[in-house]
């Protein structure tokens, strides 16, 4: 039952992880919702140890990549926020572990490590997977070329700007 509920934060964490500047992050705003603070008490702690944080740990969005993602997600009941939001790499969420001293903020860092750390997993894994087609495709022939480039175009990472098609739940926690 324990790694069920497990399994199920992982998903939801990984969820969360964006593509963003061509770094995987996940936004403040989430990070603060998964640790149980407000958005602008992580980000304060964040400023008070702006020397914990570089460029490649945080940084702030742009406007038009802040507007793209109000565009994707939608507006917020209050209005949006005034400032864009923070994006945190993998390694700002782990340098979030030390400014953020609480057990919950511990047990979180965790499960974000390995939603990490599982998705870097499947982007080798994909990587691999062209590696041995690209091969199997020098192999064969041309009458093939059509099973090869539907192959290809499955194997396209979705567009982040997409909105996703189908119906979710929204579930609590």
């Amino acid at each position: 039952m324990a790694r069920e509920l497990i399994t199920v934060r992982q998903e939801r964490i990984e969820r969360l992880i964006l593509l963003i500047r061509g770094q995987k992050v996940i936004l403040d705003r989430d990070l603060a919702r998964m640790y149980g603070v407000e958005t602008g008490n992580l980000n304060r702690a964040v400023h008070r140890n702006r020397d914990r944080f570089p460029g490649d740990f945080a940084f702030r969005l742009t406007r038009q990549e802040s507007d793209g993602l109000i565009f994707h997600f939608g507006r917020s009941k209050r209005g949006g926020v005034r400032k864009p939001p923070r994006a945190f790499t993998e390694e700002g969420v782990a340098m979030l572990s030390s400014v953020l001293r609480s057990r919950r903020a511990a047990r979180i860092n965790v499960a974000i490590m390995r939603a990490f750390v599982r998705l870097r997993g499947i982007l080798a894994a994909h990587k691999d997977l062209a590696r041995k087609l690209a091969d199997l495709e020098k192999k064969y022939d041309a009458q093939f070329r059509v099973v090869f480039d539907a192959i290809r175009q499955l194997m396209v990472p979705p567009d982040p700007g997409a909105r996703p098609i189908g119906f979710r739940t929204r579930h609590p926690g």
